[in-house]
């Protein structure tokens, strides 16, 4: 059984290392195989220039193929496990494609996991981990009001004036400027075309509370579901958003002007264009601390009164193993590797596991990859 691990950017390297030291069969493939010697040659000579042909003429049934790619060859590589099957593992979103793969990959007996990094993919276990605290609680009725919140952030450990720093190139941060979101305010849908629409503050229940600004990304409403929150459940608040430093919207105010002027051909290049003065100006320096919050909330409420509310929350930097980012992609991304391998997961389109056995083993294992890990009950 061979994992081939397909890609060796920034947010690669941990996991990859991991698997390596820890006596797994793994084929490393990049597009660049210089770029990936420099990364794990010292471990392993099993380094090959990506090629999908080449990759599916090598594929045997039950291989784990690990797509750290950009998002496009993330269902092409899935298709081509079932084809073979193979099983596929990826930290990236389940897009609609992705999803659609789910009946395929059942009758074919392949695992195709998504959603298993940093974010998405830690803030779902502890989200799950969350529900079912709070579903064995005494606290627990269908009738209470829940609020769930989870923000996450890659930030700069030491604040500059943009109050941000980029581990690889600033286009996907921009481009994300211009996505909608969705998300359950005050019992009701809100929709904001922009972030910058709905940034509002949040204090992280750190041993010193910190305040941070966070917005809502994407849509968070489908996540309901995944958490196993039950439709008949009253939902006063349900948000998957962003977290940055106070301080970031005033830095950022030109930027969100200009970005909302821009459309077609030439906002694409315009967007390339400050992209690049992003990278010149706010790149982190060589051995510069990164620094990732990660704080997922559940509050339950009764006739107004608040019965159950914990938190988790996390904290983490760059150190001497490297940047915290990295680490809290890829080392959850080789745990579902395993996992897989261990046929601990079942065959079909999955995102991060809600099985306790596999959430409580994975949270143990990220408890060692962050400075601060733990969950706040604030009605202790």
């Amino acid at each position: 059984m061979t994992i081939h691990w397909c890609g060796t950017g920034l947010s690669a390297i941990p996991g990859l290392r991991r698997l390596i030291e820890a006596g797994h069969d793994v084929t490393v493939w990049n597009r660049t195989v210089e770029k990936a010697q420099a990364e794990v040659g010292d471990l392993t000579d099993k380094i090959k220039a990506f090629d999908i042909d080449v990759l599916g003429a090598e594929l045997t049934k039950g291989d784990v193929i690990v797509s750290m790619l950009p998002g496009d060859w993330h269902v092409p590589l899935a298709e081509l496990a079932i084809a073979k099957g193979a099983n596929f593992v990826s930290s990236s979103y389940i897009a609609p494609e992705m999803r659609a793969l789910d009946d395929r990959a059942r009758k074919a007996g392949v695992v195709i996991v998504n959603e298993v990094g940093l974010d998405p993919g830690i803030d779902h276990l502890m989200a799950h981990a969350l529900i079912d605290d709070y579903r064995a609680s005494d606290a627990f009725d269908g009738d209470n009001h829940l609020s769930f919140k989870s923000y996450c952030g890659g930030i700069p450990k030491i604040a500059n004036p943009f109050r941000y720093k980029f581990s690889w190139s600033p286009l996907g941060v921009l481009k994300a400027l211009r996505s909608p979101s969705r998300s359950i305010r005050n019992y009701a849908p809100l929709d904001v075309a922009r972030p910058w629409d709905a940034i509002s503050t949040y204090t992280a229940p750190l041993p010193s509370p910190e305040s941070f600004e966070v917005y809502p990304n994407r849509d968070s409403l489908p996540f309901q579901a995944q958490y196993h929150f039950e439709e008949h459940w009253p939902v006063k608040e349900f948000v998957r958003g962003t977290l940055r430093l106070n301080g970031w919207a005033e830095a950022w105010d030109g930027v969100f002007k200009e970005v909302e002027t821009l459309s077609g051909p030439e906002g694409d290049t315009r967007l390339k264009e400050m992209s690049d003065q992003f990278w010149a100006e706010n790149a982190y320096d060589e051995g510069e601390p990164d620094r990732v919050v990660l704080c997922v909330d559940l509050k339950a409420e009764k006739d107004g009164a608040e019965v159950w509310h914990k938190t988790y929350v996390m904290d983490a930097w760059g150190d001497e193993r490297g940047t915290a980012m990295a680490r809290l992609v890829s080392i959850p991304v080789s745990l579902a590797i395993e996992a897989v391998m261990d046929r601990a997961i079942p065959a079909g389109v999955h995102a991060a596991p809600s099985d306790p056995k596999l959430v409580q083993a994975w949270m143990g294992e990220i408890d060692k990859l962050a400075q601060h890990l733990q969950i706040v009950d604030h009605n202790s």
